[in-house]
């Protein structure tokens, strides 16, 4: 079950890149993105806070920080500006984010100590960022229906995880969100999430020590439990997108899992990571 037993404080941004057939995540608080690979564990550390990725290339991602999103060079270690992200609010820094079937990206911002309506989510698409919405508080649970017509995303003090409408040609938001779940009668708190390919919501629950599984209609199917009390995110990876993993959060914590990023074999598949377009 545990995949990586390097202890994270904040635990996110699981991203499997389908063409390394590599796990990349990170640590927020701590300024790093991890990795394995045939040699063993690796990573990088950053001057700032960075939280969320998508694969652009065989050997570039691009990553979100509390400054921009960059285009980072896996092979070299170098990045570079592609665009500032709220870079003049020292306040917020970046949170949940993932790319788009059309090769767009979504990323949220938060204030640093989840100052309330401090944050926002946007999408960065060829070459313009825009601001989709404002006043969140804790962006998470960014990801993307496989009939390409509905994102879903949550403010998570809100506990409701919300089915935004989509422009199927472009991506871009069609009218307004409505509620998919709402979990504010059994106490959850709703942290990141990835949609299988089958349409149903995979939510990792804060302090809950869990993944729960969502139908398409908003039913819970099953939890998956873990040995973390603060799951944090989950994803598909394996060369069979079957292996679930998801990364979880030591800070505040002092149990010998929590902080690590865990991998179980499921029978559902997920979907294959959209690749960004720069």
């Amino acid at each position: 079950m545990i995949f990586d037993d390097r202890r994270c404080t904040l635990g996110e941004g699981p991203l499997w890149h389908p063409t390394r057939h590599q796990l990349f995540w990170f640590d927020i608080i701590g300024k790093r993105l991890l990795t394995r690979d045939a040699s063993g564990p690796r990573e990088w550390t950053f001057d700032n806070h960075v939280s969320a990725a998508g694969w652009v290339d065989q050997t570039t991602l691009l990553i979100a920080s509390d400054k921009g999103l960059h285009r980072f060079d896996i092979d070299t270690g170098h990045s570079d500006l592609v665009t500032a992200l709220e870079a003049d609010i020292p306040l917020t820094r970046s949170n949940d984010g993932r790319a788009d079937p059309w090769g767009g990206f979504w990323i949220g911002t938060m204030g640093y100590n989840s100052e309330p309506g401090a944050g926002a989510i946007y999408r960065y698409y060829k070459g313009e960022l825009r601001k989709l919405f404002s006043q969140i508080t804790v962006p998470n649970a960014i990801c993307f229906a496989p009939d390409q017509l509905h994102a879903y995303f949550t403010d998570t003090p809100t506990r409701i995880i919300n089915r935004q409408p989509l422009d199927p040609k472009s991506g871009w938001p069609l009218g307004t969100a409505s509620v998919f779940v709402d979990l504010n009668a059994d106490g959850l708190n709703p942290d990141g999430a990835v949609i299988d390919a089958q349409g149903n919501l995979w939510n990792a629950q804060w302090e809950a020590s869990r993944v729960a599984v969502y139908s398409p209609k908003g039913q819970l199917t099953h939890a998956i439990e873990l040995p973390a009390l603060k799951t944090t995110c989950p994803a598909f990876g394996g060369d069979d997108l079957k292996t679930l993993f998801c990364t979880s959060a030591a800070e505040g914590l002092d149990g010998k899992d929590d902080g690590l990023t865990f991998s179980l074999q499921q029978k559902a598949k997920g979907q294959r990571e959209h690749q960004v377009q720069l």
